[in-house]
């Protein structure tokens, strides 16, 4: 054979070597046979064909591959793979988080693998080069988070599409007319994906839901909650049910109870609040000790296990509150009645009782059913008043019942003396690390169509904050209650893990920009400086920006069965008591406590926690939807205002662009880089800025700039600034 030849043949011999590994290690965990090896690498001629038979049958021998069965291949597992949760952005990239690994992988849109934001997936590491970030592909989908999206129909003659409005959603979803589900043109609608097929560059779907014409009201609203998967009406069967309850007052049932009707009790809660699922009673002792009644709502009562009303409630989980509505866990009759502690009304409830001293000592305690009755009703700006003044006359400009009225010096007494308490037990928590996460919440003036017309800022005082440390009290002392007892047993607590260290440098490094600085001395001056910083920004306009980076900067609480304490309230045993018309895993916890102070044995800990973990699930993704419900009536409320030059500040920085939140309504919208004309920005990663290459102008988080609104897209939930420049 000539030399010619010869090179010719072992080129062949490499390319349908390298074409073997190639074909191989694109499915890893699939073998194949030659003909579909030859077929991938078009190898179609006798000589070829021959040639590669022979070389998967050399490499089989020298176990470079696996031979799985006569004639079938399969790539020898030499790459190392990994599991987590991938993360894509609005520009077709992802990221994937996988907890052995110190940094987050970056995947390409090409190497998506038709992966979706927030799946499951398999990942194969790309030789990393140095002092670069790893990279790798996507093998294997092993979770989707989600089937449905939301979209509007692009509809054609013989088919549709459905464009999802997700900017994270990178391919449209291909619909027959027959799947269309009586969907028109350009309406929004609800599609879930039933296949993709190999060869098809979309992903094949049928429209579940109709939602209406994008941009109303009521469409985009319902698409925020389809779009997490939460419902917005109840099935007729489940209404038929909780409407067939015998909600009234049984004296046999009353008889099985602590009856605490006679003491002083009442509610304080928001003036447009329905759900009056707390109370606080309150009697002096002869010694000078207080008796303290926390008094909740007993739900469990009614909410029976093994009934479509149960499945509906552990299926929610949680009421989601939109800017403009509740979509609640239990239907009305339950929610705003039954199980509501409205005004002199008699109510079955789940009692925590507190003897307690004058310096908020806890003496005494007794758990248990109970029937009550709410004497009073207040406003949380009504019992301020009171707590300010210490008199019982209550104004009408801030009065609930449209008028001015008194109180009797009973309930003045309770409720000047509960707010001694109160900050007294908060003072305490204080100096045991908690930390005081008080952060504005923004609500919306909304006229009679939902339009919002104001902006304001929620604002916690002393009335809200005695509520908060009742409740606090309850929830501690209850999983105390159970958490202490031994032998263990299983029960529904609420943790927080310690927060993640590089967080809190990456936090101090940002604070110090604004003349303020985190001690990491130890935890309880970590705590401590942290608290001084949110002190220190109150009223600032920094303060939005802070608090939200520092909440960042914490872990996540959720619901387990494992008790690793409550890191943010600095409470060894912490669970969730008082809110069972709104948060299921009180209704676990009331059950639970129920079942022990009867003396039954421990529950099986695998259910619970299951049913934790759902719970968990479904509260991450209520509070998207709160979160979503308020971004778009921000660029509701800024579509008038299009005029206009605000101040805000830098709260966010990416390659892309500068996010600014304007200082006076918290409003956060995008100044895109490309629209910065006065030079070529590029970003910085370590200083969270955006650099002028020619200028050197910077523009970092933090810093003050003017803006105007450039553009407002309501059914993308997009708000584009003009940058004027800075402050």
């Amino acid at each position: 054979m000539s030399k010619r030849k010869k090179r010719a043949k072992n080129h062949l011999t490499n390319e349908i070597t390298k074409g073997i590994f190639s074909v191989l290690e694109s499915d890893p965990k699939k073998d194949f046979n030659y003909k579909q090896i030859a077929g991938k690498l078009q190898v179609g001629d006798t000589e070829g064909r021959n040639l590669l038979i022979k070389r998967l049958g050399q490499l089989a021998q020298k176990k470079r591959i696996q031979e799985t069965s006569p004639g079938k291949y399969k790539a020898i597992h030499s790459v190392e793979l990994f599991t987590g949760q991938i993360d894509i952005n609005s520009q077709g990239n992802g990221y994937v988080v996988i907890p052995e690994l110190e940094q987050d992988v970056f995947i390409t849109a090409p190497n998506l693998g038709r992966a979706f934001h927030k799946d499951t997936v398999e990942v194969q590491l790309f030789q990393k080069k140095r002092g670069s970030k790893p990279e790798g592909k996507v093998v294997r989908i092993i979770e989707r988070r989600k089937n449905s999206f939301v979209g509007v129909v692009d509809q054609s003659k013989s088919f549709a599409f459905v464009r999802p409005t997700d900017s994270r959603m990178y391919t449209d979803i291909f619909v027959s007319l027959e799947d269309l589900n009586g969907a028109k043109d350009k309406e929004k609608v609800l599609v879930e994906i039933k296949n993709w097929p190999e060869n098809a560059d979309s992903p094949y779907g049928r429209v579940t839901e109709v939602l209406g014409i994008p941009g109303e009201h009521d469409t985009e609203i319902h698409a925020i909650l389809a779009e997490y998967g939460l419902p917005y009406t109840f099935p007729s069967e489940v209404e038929h049910f909780a409407n067939s309850l015998d909600t009234r007052i049984d004296p046999k049932e009353v008889s099985r109870r602590r009856d605490m009707r006679d003491t002083l009790t009442f509610t304080i809660d928001p003036r447009d609040a329905k759900d009056f699922d707390d109370a606080l009673s309150f009697q002096e002792l002869e010694n000078g000790d207080f008796e303290i009644g926390i008094h909740i709502a007993d739900v469990s009562h009614y909410l029976q296990e093994d009934t479509v009303l149960e499945d509906e409630a552990y299926n929610r989980a949680t009421s989601v509150y939109l800017v403009d509505r509740v979509v609640p866990m239990l239907p009305e009759i339950l929610s705003n009645n039954a199980c509501s502690l409205r005004p002199h009304e008699d109510k079955y409830t789940f009692s925590a009782v507190f003897i307690m001293d004058e310096e908020a000592r806890v003496k005494d305690q007794w758990f248990g059913r109970t029937v009550t009755h709410s004497n009073e009703r207040f406003a949380y700006e009504e019992a301020q008043h009171v707590i300010e003044t210490g008199r019982g006359s209550i104004p009408a400009d801030i009065s609930i019942r449209d008028k001015a009225y008194q109180v009797s010096g009973e309930v003045v007494n309770a409720i000047y003396t509960m707010d001694r308490l109160a900050k007294k037990m908060r003072k305490l928590r204080m100096q045991h690390g908690a930390i005081s996460f008080d952060k504005l919440e923004v609500k919306f003036e909304l006229d009679k169509d939902n339009n919002p017309v104001g902006v304001f800022f929620k604002e916690s005082k002393d009335a809200n904050k005695l509520i908060e440390e009742f409740m606090l009290l309850a929830n501690r002392k209850v999983a105390e209650f159970i958490g202490k007892q031994r032998p263990e047993k299983t029960f529904v607590y609420r943790t927080h893990d310690e927060p993640d260290e590089d967080k809190l440098i990456a936090l101090n490094g940002i604070v110090k920009r604004f003349g303020h600085q985190l001690n990491f001395k130890n935890k309880k001056a970590l705590n401590s400086s942290l608290n001084q910083l949110l002190e220190d920004v109150r009223g600032q306009k920094e303060q939005n920006l802070v608090d939200t980076l520092a909440i960042r900067s914490m872990s996540k609480a959720a619901y387990s069965t494992d008790n690793i304490g409550h890191y943010g309230l600095a409470f060894d045993y912490y669970t969730h008591f008082t809110s069972p018309i709104r948060r299921y895993p009180d209704v676990m916890v009331h059950r639970l406590l129920h079942q022990y102070l009867n003396g039954a044995k421990s529950a099986p800990e695998a259910t619970y926690q299951e049913k934790c973990k759902h719970s968990s699930e479904m509260e991450s993704l209520a509070a998207n939807a709160e979160r979503d419900s308020i971004k778009y009536m921000q660029i509701k409320f800024m579509q008038d205002h299009q005029d206009q030059e605000f101040t805000g500040v830098i709260s966010g920085v990416t390659e892309w662009g500068i996010y600014v939140e304007i200082i006076e309504n918290k409003c956060e919208g995008m100044v895109r880089t490309r629209d910065i004309k006065d030079d070529y920005y590029t970003f910085d990663e370590k200083q969270y800025a955006l650099v002028g290459e020619r200028r050197g102008k910077v523009y970092q988080l933090g810093d003050e700039v003017r803006v105007m609104v450039k553009s407002t897209d309501l059914i993308k939930r997009h708000l584009d600034f003009s940058l004027i420049g800075k402050a």
